[in-house]
């Protein structure tokens, strides 16, 4: 079995088997690209199948010099799943990363925004121009109900069932769940859609995407990256944002006002709670709240 063939193979059984998305596939895909691009350079001759311990190991040495630990730890993980899949297949007996050690790293926090900062971030829209309407909208989204930038730029109107009080929610490979959404939420959203979208000249294919880009095509993540920076450096915001912060600042605020943990690993989409389970640390105060008031000893 040659490299490019193997790669195909498990990009398929990632999508198929997996269920994940296409960013997904790319980053598993790079990594074991990087071992072959190392392969090639150093003139080692192996197959996915034939490649021994020694090989990656010199691999993951030289990667090693060249990225910080917490890269070097997604490789080694990308790796030991390619060759994982390679043992349940059948084509191979062992794991040539299995003696080798991920770098420790430390689990990275999450920026988050106050609730003054989101308001003021908001504040700073436009709303004179055609579009201010539309990001308002969004950014009332991303907050309101803590969605991923993918999520955002690909929701529909056929997915607002605000009769009920939910969206519903494409995320991870293709993994739909319902989000519960405020009346507010619904205002700016219903202005938008009522009042300054059905103005635009809707390209086909676009019909039933929300936001729009003034061509009347679904937006890019760049873009809202791009209105999210311009809106911090209106209000000379030192905090270094993403669309993720808004996501970040939804489950911590939902969190220290008293949101059951497993509530809001259902709202943000989380396979596991383990994930969610990070913003327990990013308000230690509300611990020490949670000790006062229900243990017995108190």
């Amino acid at each position: 079995m040659k490299w490019n063939q193997a790669i195909t193979d498990y990009q398929y059984y990632l999508k198929i088997e997996r269920g994940l998305s296409e960013n997904s596939i790319a980053n598993y895909t790079l990594d074991i690209e990087k071992l072959c691009l190392f392969l090639d350079i150093n003139k080692i001759s192996t197959t996915p199948i034939l490649i021994d311990k020694g090989t990656v190991q010199q691999f993951i040495y030289t990667i090693a010099k060249e990225v910080n630990p917490r890269t070097q730890a997604r490789i080694i993980s990308g790796l030991k799943s390619f060759f994982n899949y390679l043992i349940f297949e059948d084509y191979r007996n062992d794991n040539p990363l299995d003696l080798i050690e991920s770098p420790k790293i430390g689990r990275k926090l999450p920026d988050t925004l106050s609730e003054d900062e989101i308001n003021s971030l908001i504040d700073a829209i436009d709303l004179s121009k055609p579009e201010g309407e539309r990001n308002r909208a969004m950014l009332e989204t991303l907050y309101g109900c803590g969605l991923r930038v993918s999520e955002l730029i690909g929701l529909q109107i056929s997915d607002l069932f605000f009769d009920e009080d939910f969206i519903k929610v494409t995320g991870k490979g293709d993994k739909q769940r319902f989000v519960p959404i405020s009346d507010i939420n619904k205002k700016y959203i219903n202005f938008y859609k009522n009042e300054v979208r059905v103005h635009l000249n809707i390209k086909k294919g676009f019909e039933d995407i929300l936001f729009l880009n003034r061509r009347g095509r679904q937006l890019t993540r760049a873009m809202i990256f791009t209105i999210i920076k311009q809106l911090a450096e209106k209000i000379e915001l030192e905090k270094v944002i993403s669309p993720h912060t808004f996501r970040h600042s939804f489950a911590t605020h939902l969190l220290q006002n008293g949101a059951d943990l497993r509530a809001i690993q259902q709202m943000l989409g989380h396979e596991s709670i383990t994930t969610t389970e990070v913003y327990m640390h990013v308000d230690r105060t509300h611990l020490a709240e949670v000790l006062h008031k229900f243990h017995p000893r108190k």
